[in-house]
């Protein structure tokens, strides 16, 4: 009789927690709201420095008129 109770307290235990048993984010919504925003704006950062690792933020050389390149 105790497994069974040990099993269906330990399953009920479980399955009330949703997501991570320490939250991320403050209870509070104005505090919760500008750590979502230094969250967001840190990932913009990210991109930012993807981009200047793979030197894809590099000015392009190209012509914005067609050219043959040919001699006329």
């Amino acid at each position: 009789m105790r497994r069974v109770l040990f099993a269906v307290m330990a399953a009920t235990v479980l399955t009330t927690f949703t997501g991570c048993f320490l939250p991320a984010y403050s209870g509070d919504p104005t505090r919760r709201a500008n750590e979502l925003l230094n969250t967001s704006d840190d990932l913009m950062q990210v991109a930012d420095e993807w981009e200047r690792i793979w030197f894809l933020d590099q000015p392009s050389h190209m012509s914005i008129y067609r050219m043959h390149g040919g001699v006329l």
